[in-house]
C-alpha cells in the first residue's frame, strides 16, 4: 500500500510538528483543527520552523515552499480524512476524546486507511477497539519538538498486524525518523524512563537538594543529557507530565506516585514555557 495523503487531527504543540515534518516527507498532508485561529497560528509555527532549519543549512527556500505547497488547513473533518491514506492522530492524552475521533474516523475513512494515535501512554488496543479495525490501528509516539526529535517509538496494539507496522515504520523513515518496535505497555520505553527521572528530580527539589539550575546542570553535565529533567518538564508541560505520571501510577504502581510539589505547580498554573512559567521563568512568552 503507498501512502501519499496524511491527515493530521489535532494542531496543537505535536499536531503542528507532525505536520510538519509529513509536508517535509514528501507527502500531501491536511492538518485540521476546530479553530481557524489555532490552524493559522500552527501554520505560522511551520514556517518559522521551517525558516531556523534554512538558516541552519539543512535546506533550502525551495524546498521550503514545497512543502508547504504539500500542506492543507481544515476545519472540515470530514473533507480532512476522507480522502486519506494514513491519519494520524495528535489531540490531548483524553480517553473519552480520542474513542470519539476513533469511531468517526473508522466511520468516515476508506476501509484500508491506518488509524494512527500519537501518544505518550495510551494503549492503542484499546484505541483500537473503539473501531472495526483493530489490525490498521497503532501508536507512534512523536517527541517535542518534533522536527527536531529523531525518534518515533512505534507500539503494536494486541491485534496490530505487521502490514499495519510495516507501513507505519515506513512512513516514519519518509519523515525522516529513526524509529523503534515497542510491544504495548503502559508508558511504552521511553515515558516510563523520563516519568522517574522528571518526578525524582522534582522531589529532589521539594526536598532542597540543590536549586533547579543545579539540579538540571548535574544531569547536562554529569549524565550527558541534553536537558535537564526541569527544563525538559516545562518544556513538554507539567500538566501533561502529571498527567503521564497519574496514568502510570495507576498502572504500574507507587514508584510513579507524582511529586507533591509539582502537583502544587500544576495547580498554581505554573505549567512551563506554554504559559511563561513553570519552575522556570520564561519572560519572552506571552
Amino acid at each position: 500500500m503507498e501512502i501519499r495523503n496524511i491527515s493530521v487531527i489535532g494542531s496543537g504543540v505535536m499536531g503542528t510538528g507532525i505536520a510538519h515534518v509529513a509536508a517535509m516527507g514528501g507527502f500531501n498532508t491536511i492538518l485540521h483543527d476546530i479553530s481557524d485561529s489555532q490552524l493559522d497560528q500552527a501554520f505560522k509555527e511551520i514556517q518559522s520552523n521551517m525558516d531556523k532549519g534554512i538558516k541552519r543549512g539543512i535546506y533550502s527556500q525551495a524546498i521550503k515552499e514545497q512543502a508547504l505547497s504539500r500542506l492543507k488547513l481544515s476545519t472540515d473533518f470530514i473533507e480532512a480524512v476522507s480522502s486519506a491514506d494514513f491519519v494520524i492522530e495528535a489531540v490531548p492524552e483524553d480517553i473519552k476524546l480520542k474513542s470519539t475521533i476513533f469511531q468517526k474516523l473508522d466511520g468516515i475513512c476508506k476501509s484500508n486507511v491506518i488509524l494512527a494515535t500519537n501518544t505518550s501512554t495510551m494503549s492503542p488496543t484499546e484505541i483500537g477497539g473503539f473501531t472495526k479495525r483493530p489490525d490498521r490501528v497503532i501508536a507512534m509516539h512523536f517527541f517535542n519538538p518534533v522536527f527536531k526529535m529523531k525518534l518515533v517509538e512505534i507500539i503494536r496494539g494486541l491485534e496490530t498486524s505487521d502490514e499495519t507496522y510495516q507501513i507505519t515504520e515506513k512512513v516514519a523513515k519518509q519523515m525522516g525518523k529513526e524509529t523503534v518496535e515497542v510491544n504495548e505497555a503502559p508508558g511504552f520505553v521511553t515515558s516510563r524512563i523520563s516519568a522517574l527521572v522528571g518526578n525524582e528530580a522534582f522531589r529532589m527539589l521539594e526536598q532542597g537538594v540543590a536549586s533547579p539550575e543545579d539540579i538540571d546542570k548535574a544531569i547536562k553535565l554529569g549524565l550527558n543529557y541534553p536537558m535537564g529533567p526541569l527544563e525538559l518538564g516545562d518544556l513538554v508541560g507539567l500538566d501533561t507530565r502529571l498527567k503521564i505520571l497519574n496514568y502510570l501510577h495507576e498502572t504500574l504502581g507507587d514508584r510513579y506516585r507524582p511529586a507533591p510539589l509539582m502537583i502544587k505547580y500544576v495547580k498554581a498554573g505554573r505549567l512551563g514555557r506554554k504559559v511563561g512559567k513553570g519552575v522556570y521563568d520564561y519572560l519572552d512568552v506571552k
